[in-house]
């Protein structure tokens, strides 16, 4: 068992240098298709946690003028409490919106340190009973005696998640191209290893080796080839996530709530290396159908 073991081995490894130039080909190829497919799940991971906000209800928050009177707040939240279509709110007061503009503005202490709680609005988050009731609640207190204004997430969240899904979508057609591509350097490095040793191959068949005996070595240069391209695209995942994570913090004002976890990273990272191990088996397999009859 060793032993054949060992000879699998040293023939994989003398295929891998003997067509090097087309191995390196191959695990560049397959590296680049599987960071665009790892580009693209992350950047639905960031949208997913990114909308979890308005996903969970809210959808519409109401800022009341600076200088709104107890009466006109009171009002506004007994009407919320007895709205039927409004499922919960939250009411933040100048207090809570100054805590969340020091959030928002961290970086620029010169900004941060010349506001006050009196100079900003209170407000109301407010989550309808249903998505699509929140542009009729929000025509409702728009004109509601304190308020300044209504703003809605909802077309901002749906815009957003149009051109994700754009984008998905564009990094699906990209990865599908490559893998093509990947499937075909594969291939071909199979087809000319093969080749190079038909020789060798006609007499290891003269003398009795069966057909996976001659297949093994060169299933596992095209496994190795996608294992390496996947790993590769794995490092890639991490590097991106940080990178994120680093955006994201500078630019909090623009990307509250978006972020990406280190398992995300790790999750995405475990599925490549399962697709590049699969693309470069199935690329041995396709590879070696010309040459060996099972």
């Amino acid at each position: 068992m060793m032993t054949r073991l060992s000879y699998f081995l040293r023939e994989t490894l003398i295929s891998l240098r003997r067509n090097l130039l087309m191995t390196i080909a191959g695990i560049i190829t397959v590296t680049v298709s599987l960071c665009v497919l790892g580009g693209a799940w992350m950047l639905n991971s960031l949208v997913n946690h990114g909308t979890e906000r308005w996903k969970n209800g809210v959808e519409l928050e109401i800022f009341m003028k600076v200088d709104a009177s107890d009466a006109q707040i009171s009002a506004v939240q007994r009407q919320l409490t007895n709205d039927p279509e409004v499922r919960d709110y939250k009411y933040l007061t100048k207090e809570d919106a100054l805590k969340e503009f020091k959030r928002l503005f961290r970086d620029q202490p010169d900004l941060v340190n010349s506001v006050d709680a009196a100079s900003l609005p209170s407000s109301f988050r407010v989550a309808p009973k249903k998505a699509e009731l929140t542009e009729t609640v929000a025509a409702r207190f728009q004109s509601q005696p304190g308020v300044d204004e209504v703003k809605t997430a909802q077309k901002q969240v749906h815009q957003l998640l149009s051109a994700t899904a754009w984008i998905r979508t564009a990094f699906v057609v990209i990865f599908a191209i490559l893998l093509f591509a990947s499937l075909f350097l594969i291939v071909n490095t199979i087809r000319l290893a093969t080749f190079a040793r038909r020789r060798e191959i006609e007499v290891m068949k003269l003398v009795g080796a069966s057909n996976w005996f001659v297949r093994i070595p060169f299933m596992l240069e095209g496994l190795v080839q996608g294992v390496i391209g996947a790993l590769i695209a794995f490092l890639a995942m991490i590097g991106l996530q940080n990178v994120l994570t680093n955006a994201i913090a500078r630019n909090s004002d623009f990307s509250r709530g978006f972020y990406v976890t280190s398992g995300d990273a790790i999750s995405i990272g475990l599925m490549l290396v399962a697709i590049g191990a699969s693309i470069g088996f199935i690329g041995a397999l396709i590879g070696l159908r010309r040459f060996i009859e099972a």
